[in-house]
């Protein structure tokens, strides 16, 4: 019974929209993550100073669910309107793709109302978004902590210091951690070493070409300018860790969060 009045709960707000256009599910959650991301940073600096593992692994399941959660808004309001413009005409077969039962050919009524389906908040999706950022942040704690002994910045040598922890997380950390990542994903959606494969071969190469397009820059200002409790949650903000927002550096935790949404569309595009 319980379960009943949840389905017709669930599927009665994915059917509702703001203003025609945001899916009113997606954005009920989204504010919910952010009232607990701001409620951690908010106590942050005294949270990370008892345990600083747990309290990076917490937060770093949390901007990752958030993360997610705008790849699928940024999905539902694409479909919504691709609805909206096939609407008038005859494009029959303009159906999601999850919708329909391989194992059964699904008729013409079934066409039609899986046409006219909203696009629904995917929990296990989420899920899996928020366990990865959860279980990496250990590894990305001890990656950060070795970076900055290795390469210890002081006032008078700042630069290339900095430039050589850049040069180290892009050649070493960041080829692994997007494999991890796509294996990771891969394996919690029920694939297996062919999905894998085919996976990392379609997207894994373009994936880190816009890696290094964009976070040798973000880490360099991470790595110069942020104290080390901060670089290790800054760079969260890359592809191989998750996502964590620094209350202090509302770019590069954007930059961070936008990454790690177009991770999550990536991830699904085969889906």
């Amino acid at each position: 019974m319980l379960e009943l009045v949840r389905r017709r709960v669930l599927d009665g707000l994915n059917r509702r929209y703001i203003y025609g256009r945001v899916p009113l599910l997606h954005t009920i959650i989204f504010l919910i993550e952010m009232a607990v991301t701001v409620r951690l940073a908010s106590k942050f600096n005294s949270y990370y100073a008892e345990k600083p593992v747990l309290t990076t692994m917490v937060t770093n399941a949390v901007l990752g669910g958030i993360a997610d959660t705008v790849a699928q808004i940024v999905t539902a309001f694409k479909a919504r309107q691709k609805r909206r413009s096939s609407a008038s005409g005859d494009d029959f077969i303009s159906i999601e793709i999850h919708d329909l039962d391989k194992a059964k050919p699904p008729t013409l009524t079934e066409l039609g109302q899986a046409k006219n389906r909203p696009q629904p908040f995917d929990f296990e999706r989420l899920t899996r978004f928020m366990a990865y950022g959860f279980f990496m942040a250990p590894i990305q704690f001890q990656w950060f902590g070795f970076l900055s002994r290795a390469f210890p910045i002081t006032k008078k040598h700042a630069t290339l210091p900095a430039l050589k922890r850049v040069a180290a997380d892009q050649l070493m950390f960041a080829p692994v951690g997007l494999i991890l990542f796509f294996t990771f994903m891969t394996v919690a959606e029920g694939g297996g070493r062919r999905a894998l494969f085919r996976k990392l071969e379609d997207v894994y190469l373009p994936t880190l070409k816009a890696n290094f397009v964009l976070w040798p820059a973000v880490q360099i200002l991470n790595f110069r300018v942020v104290p080390i409790q901060f670089q290790i949650v800054s760079s969260a903000l890359n592809p191989q860790t998750g996502v964590v927002a620094d209350q202090r550096k509302p770019f590069v935790s954007s930059i961070g969060i936008a990454w790690t949404a177009y991770l999550s569309l990536t991830n699904s595009a085969e889906e």
